[in-house]
């Protein structure tokens, strides 16, 4: 492994172990997307081979049937203990991006998750954002608090110095952590392509597309590329000019419209 790799490795899995010690209740987010997919890795390494908390999927219903797929085999394969969040009444009611995409957004995955937090009493959850993949956030915090109607502070966030990540004594309904926040998506290609970890096959292009970002199917849209291996996704990373969103929905990715919804809860 190149030695920059180890070190953004190094420094993640000691976030994750930081993270597994200081908090009673911990799990880990996972949309089987590349970036969520190399954090869940790192929870795998930092713990020798076994996650010992729950991961959980947030399933709106709305996803790709290869997002299902994957999560399922490679649930299967690394043997962790998977757990679905679903806001069933919403969906009931028949909520969908139709419906206004702030409000779907806020409903299938927030509410689903804040209900999944109410009811497992989870203290903090890692997320696998990275500060280059948005804006907004760039505004985070390695341990970013929520409070217990799940809003983000972004505005006053907790100082981070000489890497040292201290649990706020505040009150808060839960914890964000952010181990692999100081990695790109270049960063993650790479490590993803030195440890051979599976990849959803929607990252590939077929017939002169792919997608870059995944999300759910009314709000995700592939872009022009030919690139159908890694090596091929990173020579293209390395000199596209495209933002990796680019094929999210635009009304959602706006930096007014993104900063309200992760001061929400959205992820």
């Amino acid at each position: 492994m190149e030695n920059y790799l180890q070190e953004l490795e190094k420094k993640s899995i000691a976030i994750i172990r930081e993270a597994k010690a200081q908090f009673k209740n911990l799990a880990v987010l996972w949309s089987t997307g590349k970036d969520s997919t190399a954090a869940l890795w790192l929870c795998k390494k930092a713990f020798f081979g076994k996650i010992p908390f729950p991961v959980i999927h947030i399933d709106t219903s709305y996803k790709f049937p290869e997002i299902y797929a994957f999560r399922d085999k490679i649930a299967k394969e690394w043997g962790f203990n998977l757990i679905i969040a679903k806001n069933e009444k919403a969906l009931k009611e028949g909520l969908s991006p139709e419906k206004g995409r702030l409000k779907c957004c806020t409903e299938l995955k927030t509410e689903a998750l804040k209900n999944l937090i109410k009811e497992r009493k989870f203290d903090a959850l890692i997320l696998a954002i990275r500060r280059d993949e948005h804006g907004i956030r760039a505004k985070e915090r390695y341990y970013s608090p929520r409070d217990e109607n799940f809003h983000w502070n972004y505005k006053d966030q907790p100082a981070e110095l000489w890497d040292l990540y201290v649990k706020p004594s505040e009150d808060y309904s839960h914890m964000r952590v952010h181990p692999i926040l100081h990695w790109t998506e270049l960063d993650v290609w790479r490590y993803v392509k030195e440890e051979g970890l599976p990849i959803n096959p929607l990252y590939f292009a077929k017939d002169g597309k792919r997608y870059r970002s995944l999300g759910c199917m009314p709000c995700t849209v592939p872009i022009p590329s030919t690139a159908s291996t890694i090596d091929e996704i990173i020579k293209e990373i390395e000199t596209s000019k495209i933002p990796e969103r680019a094929g999210r929905a635009q009304d959602k990715e706006k930096a007014y419209m993104m900063q309200k919804l992760r001061s929400l809860g959205y992820m």
